[in-house]
């Protein structure tokens, strides 16, 4: 099992958006970051998981976190996103795009609702919040720029695509479709605001442990068939399927100082996932 990095302070005074951060993956990113000090705003579809996940972060620091309930693919309410972190905390430094879901059908039976509702969270999701972040974090770093001479400091974004798109994967023609459009999102973008110390990175998790990839039963819309499962597993070299806080402490490095000279780059967090 993978524990929680103790890296107090490394985000001290740091303020991140978390989207879909109700639960799993998410939600383990935010109370990392918390862990290491930032403020976090935890965005999720349902207010439920989102509230839960507040609580915790309030747990490991008093005053860390607050929720904001909406779909990043309807672009004013990423623009309300990006302001409430504002308005909760003072700016934005770190956004971190983790929404996202899947819809699994061969492609020659995949429907035009599941394309597009899995392109619109993974993929346009992404860009909806990117644009939305942008006058709290480009233009912020390029006012300091003009009148400092160089931004205070590096500001981050970590975006999510996936090892299934990486190799490709039977039956996630859309999703890995999504997946690999975030690297191309996060190249361009590293490329135009690297100038304003803004890193764009992006991070691969493996078969991690969630809702996503639990043991799939007869009519269930989520889920891989445990066939499957043990299969994969026995492609991990590690021996162990990943879990959240795998990925959560890749995250927390994109989203920290130790990797500001670090932009454009693309993370495999998998446990050395063979990949043909």
């Amino acid at each position: 099992m993978s524990e929680r990095i103790a890296v107090t302070g490394l985000l001290h005074d740091r303020v991140a958006v978390v989207t879909g951060a109700g639960r799993g993956i998410g939600r383990t990113c935010a109370t990392t970051l918390v862990a290491a000090g930032a403020q976090v705003v935890i965005n999720d579809l349902d207010a439920e998981p989102a509230e839960e996940a507040v609580r915790e972060c309030l747990a490991i620091r008093p005053g860390s976190a607050t929720a904001s309930i909406g779909s990043v693919t309807d672009p004013k309410y990423t623009d309300q996103l990006m302001k409430a972190a504002v308005d909760a905390f003072g700016k934005l430094d770190i956004l971190v795009n983790n929404a996202g879901l899947s819809r699994d059908k061969m492609c020659h039976l995949m429907p035009d609702e599941w394309w597009d509702l899995v392109l619109d969270v993974n993929l346009t999701g992404t860009f909806n919040c990117i644009r939305s972040a942008s006058p709290y974090i480009r233009e912020v770093a390029k006012r300091e720029l003009e009148e400092l001479g160089q931004p205070r400091y590096n500001r981050k974004i970590v975006n999510f695509f996936s090892t299934a798109a990486i190799r490709g994967n039977p039956g996630q023609i859309n999703y890995v479709a999504a997946k690999m459009g975030n690297v191309g999102i996060t190249r361009v973008v590293a490329q135009e605001w690297a100038r304003y110390h803004v890193n764009c990175n992006a991070v691969a998790p493996g078969f991690t442990e969630t809702r996503m990839t639990a043991s799939k039963k007869a009519g269930d819309l989520l889920g891989v068939p445990e066939e499957q499962r043990q299969a994969t597993l026995t492609k991990i070299p590690m021996g162990r399927f990943g879990q959240p806080q795998d990925i959560a402490n890749a995250v927390l490095f994109f989203s920290s100082s130790l990797s500001d000279y670090i932009t454009g780059q693309t993370i495999n967090v998998s446990g050395g996932m063979q990949i043909p």
